[in-house]
């Protein structure tokens, strides 16, 4: 995505040229999973309707209340209605009353599952601060005014996929594999690249090479690709360092490529430099777009129900959706310039800094972006 912005600009006229019958499946899930895509169904629906896009939408159940209804959480019917939808909004899983269940059972099997059958293996998290939200990030305005990165996280692979993985008979000890294919790692590394070209041409791969043999293996993957894109200047960081960095001057970042464990630690401290986790949204893609979209906070059982949720991480995943797998770029910038709009209003959920009698509950912020969309 180019810098500044999750979508590029084209002509309106584009937008209806594109016009087909595109079929979205809502994963709700668990916790405030729920609730967020309510609020994301609604910006859906407003766009859907004024800009005549056609879309239908289909609701499946994932994760813990799946368990409940059908014993997994896949079950059946809905992984194969996430392989004909053209895009998946997941909403979020788990929650205390199910981590007592067989390790294969528990509702976060349910994404590692769909993004192994559907083969998302680039997971693009964008960490922005909009500008209305300095004061909420927890560093100094000065280190993260105008913050603008991209993390794009190897997703099928390593050590959350590797095999051999369980526990001892005695159950005294447990293990995981970490392992990476030169191919696995060649494919995330192009789309890193690839992305960099359209953005600032910079790219730090980021690993542990100086400990772990697969980290050898991805920086050298990595370097020899590189002489493909002789326009993206390339850098190497070792795993710990990127996470001081982040915290310490992360403007100096563009786009970081990196493994699965890697990327799901790294991008969770990006998240909280734009002032809170609820203002992060995601893709995962496959070769062919087909993408999978949700907000990186997780199910947060300890405020279901309350109204407490940051809806923006969600509404900003649907825009991403109707950019990378509808190519719909305009209606993806009037839901993110919607956003900025009611920010710029001093508008807050309860998990951003602001004036009290400003404060909004998820459904009021929804409702909120709506109107501006209108």
């Amino acid at each position: 995505p180019p810098r500044s912005t999750l979508s590029s600009s084209s002509a309106a006229s584009d937008v209806y040229k594109r016009q087909t019958n595109k079929q979205v499946l809502i994963l709700p899930g668990d916790g405030i999973g729920p609730e967020v895509c309510n609020e994301a169904e609604k910006v859906l629906n407003c766009v859907n309707s004024s800009h005549n896009l056609g879309i239908s939408i289909e609701k499946s159940g994932v994760g813990g209340v799946a368990y409940e209804e059908f014993g997994k959480p896949l079950p059946v019917v809905t992984l194969k209605a996430a392989k004909v939808a053209d895009g998946i909004f997941f909403g979020a899983v788990g929650g205390p009353e199910w981590d007592n269940l067989d390790y294969n059972l528990r509702p976060e099997r349910a994404l590692l599952g769909l993004r192994s059958e559907l083969d998302l293996f680039a997971n693009l998290r964008p960490a922005i601060l909009s500008k209305y939200l300095c004061d909420s990030s927890s560093l100094k305005t000065e280190k993260v005014e105008d913050l603008d990165l991209l993390i794009i996280r190897e997703l099928t692979g390593g050590i959350y996929f590797g095999e051999p993985r369980g526990t001892s008979d005695s159950g005294d000890s447990a293990f995981n594999t970490m392992i990476y294919s030169k191919k696995e790692i060649e494919r995330i590394g192009r789309v890193a690249f690839e992305t960099a070209q359209k953005r600032n041409k910079t790219l730090c791969s980021v690993d542990k090479a100086n400990v772990l043999e697969v980290s050898v293996l991805w920086r050298e993957v990595i370097t020899d690709i590189s002489k493909d894109y002789p326009d993206v200047e390339l850098s190497h960081m070792l795993v710990d360092n990127a996470a001081m960095q982040l915290v310490k001057d992360p403007k100096q970042f563009d786009v970081v490529v990196t493994g699965n464990l890697f990327g799901d630690i790294l991008s969770d401290i990006a998240a909280m430099l734009t002032g809170s986790i609820g203002m992060l949204p995601s893709a995962s893609l496959n070769s062919k777009n087909k993408g999978m979209y949700e907000p990186v906070h997780g199910s947060a059982p300890d405020i279901s129900g309350k109204g407490l949720a940051n809806p923006i991480a969600a509404i900003l995943s649907v825009a991403m959706m109707l950019k990378y797998s509808f190519d719909l770029n305009e209606v993806s910038s009037s839901i993110e310039n919607s956003i900025q709009g009611v920010l710029s209003e001093g508008y807050r959920t309860y998990d951003l800094e602001g004036a009290l009698e400003k404060k909004l509950s998820t459904s009021e912020m929804g409702n909120k972006i709506v109107e501006k969309l209108k």
